[in-house]
């Protein structure tokens, strides 16, 4: 089936990720929020996004005109009926994806296929509670959506093959490399993460590094992009915490034990760069 309009539910920061992601390929999104004002305020980020790469001469303006019109705004779950595949990219909280995919089966046709946007929760979990668990797959885009190449396709117990190479097709259109993920908590990449994040954190507590040197340290010594400190901030510590205990809990292992000045920061508001603040000021 060829997919020509996406439905994405949740137009926060990996909602709007994917969007944009999707819209240039020139594929339509349709974008479905609780309520219209904010659907609205997330169009005009997006639109910031695109005016940024303008001045990088990423794109141009013809460009940014072209990828708009193929976005759309809604806060009528119905309306994701009308679309060929629906992303589901809400917070990581298995009971309100639950229930509104419960909401979208009802809603939309038997053979729509639905995807979870999740970084470390149970999709065989998941689907248990949904009509047509086969039709159900994870998919973990790693932020900024538009700029990584690798998504980790997660297939729960009951995903059908058809699903599984449907999605894994789309994926690849979009310019991703996806890897197959057996079912596990944390999966590849938020597992291997979070304990270095957590260990970085451990060190700063310490008083061993400054925040910036211990960046600075991982980004020269180890050629990343962005040091952990950083990355954790664009994360958004809350999610980080949420993360970690999620998998302290599951996998039983205290190397996933939220280190004390993470708690501290979520305690404090200072959540990372959605708030102006976290292990830096933004």
């Amino acid at each position: 089936m060829e997919i020509r309009k996406v439905g994405i539910l949740g137009a926060g920061t990996m909602g709007r990720g994917i969007a944009a992601a999707i819209v240039q390929k020139g594929v339509e999104v349709l974008l479905c929020e609780k309520d219209l004002d904010l659907a609205q305020t997330a169009l005009a980020k997006i639109a910031e996004d695109f005016d940024h790469e303008i001045s990088r001469w990423a794109i141009t303006d013809a460009d940014k005109r072209s990828m708009m019109k193929k976005l759309s705004v809604t806060a009528n779950l119905a309306d994701l009926a009308a679309t060929d595949l629906v992303i589901e990219a809400v917070p990581e909280d298995f009971d309100l994806k639950v229930k509104l995919f419960e909401q979208l089966s009802r809603l939309c046709p038997p053979d729509r296929v639905f995807v979870t946007n999740t970084s470390t929760l149970s999709i065989t979990k998941m689907a248990e509670q949904l009509t047509g668990p086969q039709r159900f797959v994870g998919v973990h885009f790693l932020h900024p959506v538009t700029k990584v190449k690798l998504v980790e396709l997660i297939r729960g117990l009951q995903t059908s093959d058809a699903t599984y190479q449907q999605v894994r097709e789309f994926l690849i259109n979009l310019g991703k490399t996806p890897i197959e993920v057996y079912e596990y908590p944390g999966y590849v990449t938020t597992r291997i993460i979070l304990p270095m994040i957590n260990e970085a954190m451990q060190v700063v507590l310490e008083g061993v590094a400054s925040a910036e040197d211990v960046d600075t340290a991982m980004k020269l010594g180890y050629n990343m992009e962005v040091g952990p400190l950083a990355l954790a901030d664009r994360m958004g510590l809350d999610e980080v915490m949420k993360w970690m205990e999620h998998l302290l809990r599951e996998l039983g292992d205290l190397k996933y034990r939220p280190c004390p000045i993470l708690r501290m920061k979520v305690r404090a508001g200072h959540l990372g760069v959605k708030s102006g603040k976290g292990f830096f000021e933004y």
